[in-house]
């Protein structure tokens, strides 16, 4: 009998350890079918930055086995080993609307994320009221900015900015973009905020902090993930944003997402030429992402924990 029951036990464990094996190899081949997914349109660009024009209309994709890499789409752009060091007016016309898009994509998202944490704290710590709008009203004020169509804006910001001369200035659009992404740092913060105890405030307030005092000493420390996740979902944003850039800039402030869609010409589109200047365009944000990917993962699972 007692055989028969450490068998019946043995069997058990064994079907346990069995179901789960099977579930952990599940997961992973989920994963890696979605990493493979989320991964290959970035080696098909990568790929075909170094293909010929047959290559391209072929697809042609593993290279070495289906074509031999060519520099064709780097030439093009000054950006071979070849031609890095010879005069190209192409070039410096990419290293421009690369600085522009530095500029304006960091610039916005620093804005954003130092307005939209100072308003997200208010509303997290504060109590308002303004005619029938409280704490949520306004929250929800700030996140249905992202319902509005940026096509319906495109007119009143085109007369605006050419009445206060910001068309085609890096300015005007870090203006823009800090509008454009400050709904989803409020968003973000609020819920970062949420999760800090109240109870320190009150206790630095207690040791003779004030308000800007216990928001830049004590808060600021403890969501510093959270704010580091908003500041790269923003810079993201703006860095692709395309519409406003091709809208309000002509020559001076136009950045990558213009450059990269005007690869597409009366002869067709140089694909290799754009893949080319997509994966330099996409390379900064990839390393971003991978020197802060900690405070991303921090930041965006911070909120889904209450204290």
């Amino acid at each position: 009998m007692a055989a028969e029951v450490t068998s019946y036990v043995d069997s058990g464990a064994a079907a346990r350890r069995t179901k789960w094996l099977l579930g952990r190899i599940g997961i992973y081949t989920a994963l890696v079918f979605w990493a493979f997914v989320s991964l290959f349109p970035v080696y098909w660009t990568l790929t075909t930055s170094m293909k010929i024009a047959k290559d391209v209309q072929l697809g042609h994709l593993i290279p070495w086995v289906d074509f031999q890499p060519n520099w064709l789409g780097w030439r093009s752009l000054g950006l071979s080993p070849d031609t890095i060091g010879a005069v190209s007016t192409v070039r410096d016309e990419f290293v421009n609307r690369f600085l522009n898009s530095i500029y304006t994509a960091f610039g916005a998202s620093f804005l954003a994320v130092l307005i939209g944490a100072l308003a997200a704290y208010g509303l997290s710590r504060f109590t308002y009221k303004f005619l029938w709008m409280k704490n949520q009203d306004l929250s929800f004020f700030f996140l249905s900015q992202l319902i509005l169509p940026p096509v319906v804006l495109a007119l009143p910001f085109l007369v605006l900015y050419r009445e206060l001369a910001l068309l085609d200035t890096t300015i005007g659009l870090i203006l823009l973009y800090t509008l454009t992404v400050l709904p989803i740092v409020i968003w973000i913060m609020k819920d970062q905020f949420d999760t800090i105890p109240i109870e320190l405030d009150e206790a630095a307030q207690v040791d003779g902090l004030g308000p800007w005092g216990t928001f830049f000493r004590i808060i600021v420390p403890m969501a510093l993930p959270g704010m580091v996740a908003a500041f790269i979902l923003s810079l993201i944003l703006c860095w692709n944003e395309y519409f406003f850039a091709a809208l309000l800039t002509s020559s001076q402030a136009k950045t990558l997402p213009v450059m990269v869609a005007s690869q597409t010409g009366s002869q067709g589109i140089n694909w290799w030429s754009m893949a080319a200047l997509s994966t330099a365009a996409i390379a900064p944000l990839v390393l971003i992402g991978i020197v802060l990917e900690r405070y991303i993962i921090k930041g965006l699972t911070a909120g889904s924990v209450k204290g």
